[in-house]
């Protein structure tokens, strides 16, 4: 993704660095300035908090690395529990400040990993889709995407599920600061994303371990909750 990940549109205008949005970034980052706590593990829609806070929630293939994402997002390692098993989150992860201020945080289960057995695909398929066509707090999905390897099958099966339910979404490129990553993958994306009805148009690049992106990941996460 270069030496710069951050907000991608398909005519790669920079971002804007007017004083309103410093002001913006600098909201966001308090936001997340608070430490978060895990809140419980959901197999079903009715056992979401049901407080009526915002929620956003984070979607994407095995191995994607959305636990690795969220602990930088919080800067906490610990609280999202990374796993070399891909398809071992099988449960709606909640995620909250512990002083109940700001957004939930819905760590979704991960797809696109087929050794589980077909009983278990089902039960999570169904979870999703629960969750998405019945939650009206759920204010946006971040789309993570592996900067290196772009858009797969079951990446475009899991968008047309969030456009059918017509749940906005948001596509993130994680692990930009890998050698494979490149501007040309986060080019390909957009230009699929602009097929897409929810989908939002800016795509977000991000490293966990560079910590790039994530002041505009945050920002974006206080947008779609205010």
């Amino acid at each position: 993704m270069g030496q710069h990940p951050g907000p991608f549109q398909a005519d790669q205008k920079e971002p804007d660095l007017t004083a309103e949005n410093a002001d913006d970034l600098e909201a966001a980052r308090l936001m997340f300035a608070a430490p978060f706590s895990f809140v419980l593990s959901c197999h079903g829609v009715a056992q979401l908090p049901s407080d009526g806070r915002p929620e956003v929630a984070f979607a994407g293939r095995s191995n994607v690395g959305k636990s690795t994402l969220l602990n930088a997002l919080v800067a906490q390692k610990g609280l999202a529990k990374a796993s070399n098993t891909p398809g071992r989150t099988r449960a709606l992860n909640v995620f909250s400040r512990e002083d109940g201020v700001g957004p939930i945080l819905v760590d979704m289960p991960g797809y696109g990993y087929a050794r589980a057995a077909k009983t278990e695909i089902d039960t999570w398929t169904r979870l999703i889709f629960d969750y998405l066509r019945g939650r009206a707090v759920l204010r946006r999905v971040f789309l993570l995407v592996d900067a290196r390897h772009g858009l797969k099958p079951s990446d475009e099966a899991a968008m047309a599920v969030l456009d059918e339910a017509a749940v906005s979404y948001q596509a993130v490129l994680t692990k930009c600061d890998k050698k494979a990553a490149g501007d040309a993958m986060a080019s390909a994306v957009a230009t699929a994303l602009r097929k897409r009805p929810a989908a939002h148009p800016t795509i977000l690049a991000t490293s966990a371990e560079t910590g790039a992106g994530l002041p505009e990941l945050r920002q974006a996460i206080r947008e779609a909750t205010l």
